[in-house]
């Protein structure tokens, strides 16, 4: 009977402090507001960052916080509905963007200065004499941007890294991959863009692609809105103006502007 005692005491220390924790777990619980698994779920859970966030978790909590509901790029606007509705706050309204490569250099149009045969990467190509081709801010077609892209929207074609908008989210990943930083988001809407990122002056780029832009400024001079300009001898469009005529593409000798849709 001797062990009885000690379990005894055992069982009641043991009861004492179940009581005790319980106690103290509720007066010291953290409450969690239940709108933030709601926002949480509404994302697409890419992680991209696009939203200045470190990823969709660190957004959600920004948002219970009272940050805007329309950072999500790759959610557009059916998320910045949802979550303006979680909220209980207006909808501001969010287009979705997709990525465009500005260049047009294929191998009919431009050039190889030599033949590069190191590492698979536009990085590592981008590092001996800015890259194998003539054009110094053309795309060099070895897919960095390809295999950062979450959904396989990019693909090559011609040694030129090609964005299928039907798959792109817009998430920007391939923006921060691109050594030459040819790759920019567009907002869907935007029907023409300059497939050219080269500032060299006009007589340059007219020996380094035959379809890269002159900084003629023909473009600027026809649109009728005045959504078009040159600048650092590069045409640039503001989709903001843009009301999609096409007048600037049918002006462009050199064939630099594209369509998208």
């Amino acid at each position: 009977m001797s062990y009885v005692i000690p379990i005894g005491i055992f069982a009641v220390l043991g009861a004492v402090s179940g009581v005790l924790l319980t106690a103290v777990s509720k007066a010291f619980a953290v409450k969690t507001d239940e709108r933030l698994e709601a926002v949480t779920e509404a994302l697409p859970g890419v992680n991209c960052g696009s939203c200045g966030y470190s990823g969709c978790a660190d957004y959600a909590g920004a948002v219970i916080g009272g940050a805007p509901c329309n950072l999500c790029r790759p959610g557009g606007a059916a998320v910045s509905a949802k979550l303006s509705e979680i909220m209980g706050v207006a909808d501001e309204g969010a287009e979705r963007l997709h990525a465009f490569v500005r260049c047009s250099g294929s191998c009919e149009r431009t050039t190889h200065k030599y033949d590069f045969g190191g590492i698979n990467s536009c990085a590592a190509c981008n590092k001996f004499y800015n890259g194998s081709k003539t054009c110094v801010s053309g795309c060099l077609g070895y897919g960095d941007c390809l295999r950062v892209c979450p959904e396989g929207a990019i693909s090559i074609k011609d040694r030129i890294a090609v964005v299928d908008t039907e798959k792109c989210i817009g998430c920007g990943l391939c923006v921060k991959e691109c050594p030459n930083d040819l790759i920019t988001l567009r907002p869907e809407s935007q029907r023409f863009e300059v497939a050219c990122s080269s500032v060299q002056p006009g007589r340059i780029t007219r020996t380094t692609c035959s379809s890269g832009c002159i900084g003629c400024g023909l473009c600027a001079k026809s649109c009728p809105e005045k959504a078009v300009k040159v600048e650092n001898n590069h045409a640039v469009i503001d989709s903001d103006l843009c009301i999609g005529c096409g007048a600037c593409k049918e002006k462009c000798p050199v064939g630099a502007i594209v369509q998208i849709r």
